[in-house]
């Protein structure tokens, strides 16, 4: 398989998608690609197997990690916490969440990779930070996984209905909203926490 054909057609695949879901046309992909329609059959086995590989190249981007750990917990996940928001409210990743969406009924199992993939597998890396940050004694024992999705979900909050639904675009996505959010999550697994409770 030529790699550079295969990338301009994900290419064209993506931009497609991204305006106009599962109902972009083989034609207007090939079209995009400057390729001729039997040119995708060859790279790939139909329109199924173009959008799931097309998604899953999108859900790569969206992907946020933790490979690098400071010995500081709070600066370690300020910079997650940037990068997670920058990615989760940038333009390709509200597009494939309304993709995925719009479709997860008809790719249940890809919307079901997709998730594992990314969300899952950030949930995953960031519940082994915190549960490695609890072992240290930096943050008070707890189930990791519950503390993950909590920041997680406060990361993101009603703000990511109101991009999804063009209700009303964050006016803050600066670095000073992810490090209120981060310092208000360490506040709540600090050992101070339990003691007032």
């Amino acid at each position: 398989m030529n790699a550079e054909t295969r990338q301009k057609i994900l290419d064209a695949a993506l931009q497609a998608i991204l305006e106009s879901g599962y109902r972009a046309s083989v034609d207007d992909i090939a079209r995009r690609a400057g390729v001729v329609k039997q040119t995708i059959y060859h790279h790939f086995a139909g329109k199924d197997a173009l959008f799931a590989e097309t998604v899953r190249c999108m859900a790569e981007s969206v992907r946020v990690s933790l490979d690098e750990e400071p010995a500081d917990l709070r600066s370690c996940l300020l910079r997650f916490a940037a990068v997670y928001r920058e990615k989760v409210f940038g333009g390709t990743g509200i597009s494939l969440h309304r993709v995925l969406v719009s479709e997860v009924a008809r790719f249940p199992e890809l919307a079901r990779a997709v998730f594992a993939a990314n969300l899952g597998e950030t949930r995953r890396r960031l519940a082994a930070t915190l549960s490695r940050a609890m072992a240290l004694g930096k943050l008070r024992r707890d189930d990791p996984e519950f503390a993950s999705e909590m920041l997680l979900g406060m990361l993101t909050g009603i703000e990511h209905g109101r991009c999804v639904f063009n209700a009303e675009l964050p006016t803050d996505k600066a670095p000073e909203r992810a490090g209120r959010i981060v310092d208000c999550f360490l506040r709540a697994f600090s050992y101070e926490s339990t003691q007032q409770a």
